[in-house]
């Protein structure tokens, strides 16, 4: 028994290090991008964009080296590949269901690919070229960063076949964790999970919508078609998350001994925020505020962000009233977004060391220690939304 109960912890903190490994890259990203940022003269010419000076090389090669995780992980016949140790993997991905589900991006030291942090790691990846896309391009990364999106998107647009049906999970990790190999000695034909009418999974087709509709905006100026493309999966996948309602981890118990979902709500309001960003369609902004504000939003009580929990980026991103420019509002909408306001604010209070409500959970440098083994990855995703509110 208690040999067992050591297997058991092990694993836990196995599956745990896959989850930290797959999406603290992308936070990487974002800190490295605004390290740059602390050592720049920024010329701003208004306060909507960063127009940076001369690149401080160490961070510059931080970025690079970020940036080059994504590489690493990728599925599928590679294309201008960065990576000398990587080749081509997972070729047969979704072949017999007659999908191309091959790109994509492994979970970390495994082979699997799950859809949920996968779409939460583009939405965030998107948010980062966004904000600092003149960052990035001053550091040469602009590029790297785009294709490592496409790279993910591309998948995530392939594993949408039709209106109500979504695959959200490539191999079976019960027996991917019984060997550890390389992506390339990968044989045969994997399993896929999908989400449905009769199996819904909410949050993971609000989160795929969210990444869609973030990505659609990277890409509406450089290829415009593409962007369509996006932003019509995506209005689609939250049509499908909000008409069938469900937590993927009650239709799919399997995926609770992984990538387990608390709730469904925050990725409902998420989802329409980046949806009423890309659209300029006021019926999501009036989702996440007169419909359902009151119901899912968790007003005046700051949480955490985290693949599981969008709450506290929901909130910031709502705030930021100046990248929406929203016309036609209703006072109770505005209202309701002041609310998203104050509820953003109390979460800078928290992470604010000399705030009278500021958490005890944290080191010298803001990084908030909330949950043992998350690491780093919820200090530097709060950390990143404090950046982003001031």
């Amino acid at each position: 028994m208690e040999a067992k109960d050591v297997e058991d912890t092990e694993s836990n903190f196995r599956w745990c290090w896959f989850l930290l490994v797959s999406v603290i890259a992308i936070l990487v990203i974002v800190a490295g991008v605004l390290a740059i940022l602390e050592d720049l003269k920024d010329s701003k010419k208004d306060s909507a964009s960063h127009h940076p000076g001369p690149v401080v090389k160490k961070y510059a090669d931080a970025l690079e080296i970020a940036l080059q995780f994504f590489d690493g992980q990728k599925s599928g016949k590679l294309v201008n590949n960065r990576i000398g140790w990587r080749g081509d993997s997972g070729l047969l991905d979704g072949i017999e269901m007659n999908l191309d589900l091959s790109k994509g991006m492994y979970d970390a030291g495994d082979l699997m690919k799950f859809g949920f942090p996968m779409a939460f790691t583009a939405t965030m990846l998107s948010w980062a070229i966004l904000e600092y896309e003149e960052n990035m391009k001053t550091a040469k990364q602009l590029g790297h960063a785009r294709d490592s999106l496409k790279w993910i998107t591309d998948f995530l647009i392939n594993a949408h076949p039709s209106e109500n049906v979504l695959y959200i999970q490539v191999g079976d990790p019960e027996l991917d964790h019984q060997c550890w190999e390389r992506p390339e000695a990968i044989r045969g034909i994997r399993p896929l999970t999908q989400v449905n009418t009769s199996f819904p999974g909410t949050e993971v087709a609000a989160e795929t919508a969210a990444a869609m509709a973030s990505a659609s905006l990277v890409f509406k100026k450089i290829d415009s078609s593409y962007s369509n493309l996006l932003l019509e999966h995506a209005q689609q996948l939250f049509s499908f998350a909000d008409a069938y309602r469900g937590s993927y981890s009650v239709s799919i118990p399997q995926v609770q001994n992984y990538y387990n979902s608390t709730g469904y709500e925050d990725e409902l309001l998420w989802a329409a925020a980046w949806l009423y960003h890309a659209s300029k369609d006021l019926s999501y902004l009036k989702y996440v505020t007169e419909l359902n504000g009151q119901q899912f939003a968790n007003w005046g009580n700051p949480t955490w962000f985290s693949w599981d929990d969008k709450h506290a980026g929901t909130h910031v991103l709502l705030s930021r009233l100046n990248i929406f420019g929203a016309k036609g509002m209703s006072s109770e909408e505005n209202l309701d977004l002041q609310m998203y306001r104050k509820t953003s604010e109390a979460i800078m209070c928290e992470l604010l060391p000399d705030s009278p409500t500021a958490t005890s959970s944290r080191t010298k440098v803001l990084l908030s220690m909330q949950v043992v083994w998350y690491g780093s990855q919820n200090g530097t995703a709060c950390n990143m939304l404090w950046l982003l509110h001031f």
